[in-house]
C-alpha cells in the first residue's frame, strides 16, 4: 500500500512538505507541488481522508437525513445530492430516521463526531432552534422539503402552495363538482401548504364541507383508508386532490375496490411526480423538479463548508402539472 513517505521519496521532498500541501496547512513552493503532484499521479495515491479529519481538517464527507427512505421521493434526492457530492469530490453518509426524533438525534451526534463537513436534512420533527444549535457548532446545514422564513436557516422547497392551487384548479376545470382532499401531517410544512392551497380554490363554493378533508399520513395505506373514510360520507364526490402520489395511489385502489371508474366517475390528482410505473391507470400529479432539489441542496451545502456568499436563504422551486390518465 502506497504511503505518504513513498510519495515524499519519490518527489525528493519532506513527509512534513508533503503533509503540508494535501491539508493547505503551509507554505509549499511551486517545484515541490509540481514534485509532489507528479509523484502521486505516478504512484496512484490517494489522501487518507480520515488521517487528515484527525488532525483536524475536513473529511470530504457529507450527510443527508431523511425521514422515510420507502417514500420515492428520497431515494431520488439522495441520487441527486450523491451525484452533486461526487462531482466536487465529497462521500454522501445517508441516514434514515425513520420520522424519529430521537433516532434523528442520535444520527446528528454520530455525525459530528464523525466531523462531517456539513448535512442536509430533511425532517418532520426538527426545530428551527435544534439547527442554529448545529450552526452555532460550525455545522454547516440545509434544510429541503421545510421551511424557516424567520430564521438564518438555508431551505429549499418546493412551490407547494401555488402546486395545490394548480391541482385543484385543474380538477375544477376538468368539470368536478365535488372535489375532495387527501392531506398529508398537519405539522408538515408542505402538507400544510397544500391543504391550505386546497381550503383557499374551495372554501367559497358552495358544496365545501371540512368532512371533505381526511388525513392520509403521506403513505400508500393512509390514502386508501383516508379514501374510503371521504366516499362513505360524500359517495357524490367526483374529484380529489392528494397531497402526495403515495396517497393518490392509495386513493386509486380503494376507488378500484369501491367499482368506481376513473376517471368517468370521479377524477384523481396526486403531487410530487415520483416515478410510478406499476400504477395504473398513470396519475395525474403535479410535479416536483425532485432531482434539482437534491443537486441545489448539496451545491448549497458545499458553498457553506467553503465559506462561499449565499444570495437568499429560501429557495422555492417552481412545479408543474402533469395531466395522465386519472384525469
Amino acid at each position: 500500500m502506497t504511503t505518504i513517505r513513498d510519495v515524499s521519496k519519490l518527489a525528493g521532498v519532506s513527509v512534513a512538505t508533503v503533509s503540508r500541501l494535501f491539508n493547505q496547512s503551509g507554505y509549499v513552493s511551486k517545484e515541490a507541488e509540481a514534485a509532489i503532484q507528479a509523484a502521486v499521479a505516478k504512484l496512484n495515491y490517494k489522501p487518507n481522508s480520515i488521517a487528515r479529519s484527525l488532525a483536524g481538517k475536513k473529511t470530504a464527507a457529507v450527510a443527508l437525513m431523511v425521514p422515510d427512505i420507502l417514500n420515492p421521493f428520497f431515494p431520488e434526492i439522495a441520487r441527486a445530492a450523491e451525484d452533486a457530492a461526487a462531482s466536487q469530490g465529497y462521500t454522501l453518509v445517508l441516514c434514515n430516521t425513520d420520522n424519529n426524533p430521537d433516532k434523528e438525534k442520535m444520527y446528528i451526534e454520530a455525525l459530528i463526531n464523525k466531523q462531517i463537513d456539513g448535512i442536509i436534512v430533511s425532517s418532520y420533527t426538527i426545530s428551527p432552534e435544534q439547527i442554529i444549535t448545529l450552526q452555532k457548532r460550525s455545522i454547516p446545514i440545509v434544510v429541503i422539503d421545510n421551511s424557516f422564513p424567520d430564521h438564518p436557516i438555508v431551505t429549499i422547497t418546493a412551490a407547494n402552495r401555488y402546486g395545490g392551487q394548480l391541482a385543484v384548479q385543474h380538477l375544477l376545470y376538468a368539470g368536478c363538482g365535488k372535489i375532495a382532499h387527501i392531506c398529508g401531517p398537519s405539522h408538515v410544512h408542505s402538507a400544510r401548504e397544500r391543504t391550505l392551497a386546497y381550503e383557499e380554490m374551495c372554501s367559497h363554493l358552495p358544496w365545501f364541507t371540512p368532512s371533505l378533508t381526511a388525513s392520509g399520513h403521506f403513505s400508500v395505506a393512509g390514502g386508501y383508508e383516508a379514501m374510503k373514510h371521504i366516499f362513505r360520507q360524500h359517495p357524490d364526490v367526483d374529484g380529489v386532490f392528494a397531497g402526495n402520489d403515495l396517497m393518490a395511489a392509495g386513493a386509486l385502489k380503494a376507488l378500484h375496490e369501491l367499482g368506481v371508474s376513473i376517471p368517468s366517475q370521479i377524477k384523481l390528482i396526486g403531487f410530487d411526480g415520483i416515478r410510478m410505473d406499476m400504477v395504473y391507470p398513470e396519475l395525474s400529479t403535479v410535479s416536483q423538479q425532485i432531482y434539482t432539489i437534491g443537486r441545489t441542496a448539496m451545491d448549497y451545502l458545499i458553498r457553506q463548508i467553503n465559506n462561499e456568499p449565499i444570495e437568499k436563504r429560501n429557495y422555492e422551486l417552481e412545479v408543474e402539472l402533469l395531466q395522465k390518465a386519472t384525469t
